[in-house]
Order: structure tokens, then C-alpha cells, then sequence
């Protein structure tokens, strides 16, 4: 059986069309980052670009890699050198595409990190995170059921896989949240601006922990590849039912 081909322009196209990735400021371009093949016919999606994922790749023989944390981040060194040397090396001598969306995945209301991860764990999405900026990432919303901190942390392990870090008294009502995926510790006075009863993201810092407590907001650290694991498979899947072309999602183990 001969596996269906796409054209590379027209599946960057589609992306770029479908995330409205030229009018959102980000810290990476977005699209099409290193040129591998012109024709697809099989696509590898993850969170993030590591050597270990684009071994995986190769082993697949798959000539495209689609993730949500790719290269050339803004402030970072630019020098061609070390693990970057070797993950591009590995990129072109297989000639195999790698294509990434950071803050479009994020903020899609479909396929996007934010909306996925509230599907997961049972959120009505009420509104976004920072009303006056629309090009943020972020949502609240409620719980289908209000439910106790202590509960509603075992239901964020169970449903991500992943124990999160909670600020907060166990037996607290938990029936308003914030969410924003990732690393997005920063955005907890957001959530306290809304008055919700919790936060949750990926990652959280030192101050984090004492506005959480003294403003009485739970916070809950669910992993930052826990909680952007989602969004990468949908928008996968999003390209198997537009395309008919392969897409295999693998996850690369990150306790972060």
C-alpha cells in the first residue's frame, strides 16, 4: 500500500492558517523551522524537540516532526554549537522537516493546550485569563462539580499522570480556577485578580508559594510536559482527519 503524500507548503499553510500564528508576538518563530522533505507522509508529533525524540523519529523513517517547544528561542545563544549542533546534525542528514507553534498552541479554543488541558480535568471555560489581552494564554473557568483541594489535586494526578505540587488546605472548596499550561508561575496574581479559588500551570518559583498563601488562591504545579501534552496530539490528530497523512505522537518522559 503507498502511503498518501502532502506537499510541506500547503501543510505549513493549513497550520499557519488554522493557529493565526503571523498575528500572535512570541519569543520563537513559528512554522516551519528546519527544511527537511517537500513530501510528508509521516509525521512525528511531541512536546519538544529533544535528540531523544528526533531518534525516535528516525526510527519511525518518519520525514516530519511537528512539536510544540522547538529552536532558535529568543536570548538564547545563537552559536551552532553542543546539543543544538547535534539535534539539527541529526535534522538534516535525515532530511526531515521540523515544524513548531509555541503561543498558537497555547491559545487555540480548540486544539490549543489550554482548551485541552480543560477537557481533561472536567473546567467549564468561563473566560479568558487577562480579559484586556487577547493574545495571552489562559482561561478561567468552573468545575462541573466543586470538589475539596485534596481531591481535586488527586483528580489532576490521576487524569495527567503526574502528581502535581499543591499550595493550600486540603479541605478547602475548590469551585473557580485559572489555568494557564507551562511555565506560567508569573500569572498567579491574574488568577488572583479574578478571584478564583485556584490556580493551576506546569511549574511555580519561590514567591509563588507565598502569594498563593497569603492571598488564600490554591495553587496547583501539574508539570509543564503534563500539562502541554495535549495539545500537540489534538492538533495531530486535527492533520490525520484534514489529510489522511500518518501522525504518531510520542511522549518523551519529562518529570518537570
Amino acid at each position: 500500500m503507498i502511503e498518501p503524500l502532502l506537499e510541506r507548503h500547503r501543510l505549513v499553510r493549513w497550520l499557519d492558517q488554522l493557529l493565526q500564528s503571523s498575528r500572535i508576538r512570541d519569543y520563537c518563530p513559528n512554522g516551519l523551522q528546519v527544511e527537511g522533505r517537500e513530501r510528508i507522509a509521516h509525521i512525528v508529533t511531541g512536546v519538544t524537540a529533544s535528540q531523544a525524540l528526533i531518534d525516535e523519529a528516525i526510527a519511525l523513517g518518519a520525514d516530519t516532526l511537528l512539536v510544540h517547544h522547538g529552536y532558535f528561542w529568543k536570548g538564547e545563544n545563537e552559536r551552532i554549537t553542543g546539543i543544538k549542533r547535534e539535534r539539527l546534525k541529526a535534522l538534516l542528514k535525515h532530511d526531515i522537516n521540523l515544524i513548531a507553534y509555541h503561543l498558537p498552541l497555547d491559545l487555540h479554543p480548540d486544539v490549543g493546550n489550554n482548551a485541552r488541558l480543560a477537557e481533561i480535568l472536567g473546567i467549564e471555560v468561563t473566560g479568558p485569563l487577562i480579559p484586556d489581552d487577547i493574545w495571552s494564554p489562559g482561561n478561567i473557568g468552573r468545575l462541573r462539580e466543586p470538589m475539596p483541594a485534596a481531591e481535586f489535586a488527586l483528580w489532576i494526578g490521576e487524569s495527567l499522570d503526574r502528581t502535581p505540587l499543591h499550595i493550600g488546605e486540603g479541605e478547602d472548596v475548590i469551585e473557580t480556577v485559572a489555568w494557564c499550561t507551562g511555565a506560567a508561575q508569573s500569572y498567579l496574581q491574574h488568577a488572583i485578580d479574578a478571584g478564583v479559588d485556584a490556580f493551576i500551570t506546569g511549574e511555580i518559583n519561590e514567591p509563588a508559594v507565598h502569594l498563593a498563601r497569603e492571598t488564600g488562591t490554591h495553587f496547583f504545579a501539574a508539570g509543564h510536559h503534563a500539562t502541554e501534552r495535549y495539545g500537540v496530539q489534538a492538533l495531530g490528530q486535527a492533520i490525520e482527519d484534514e489529510f489522511g497523512i500518518k501522525v504518531t505522537f510520542i511522549d518523551i518522559d519529562n518529570p518537570v
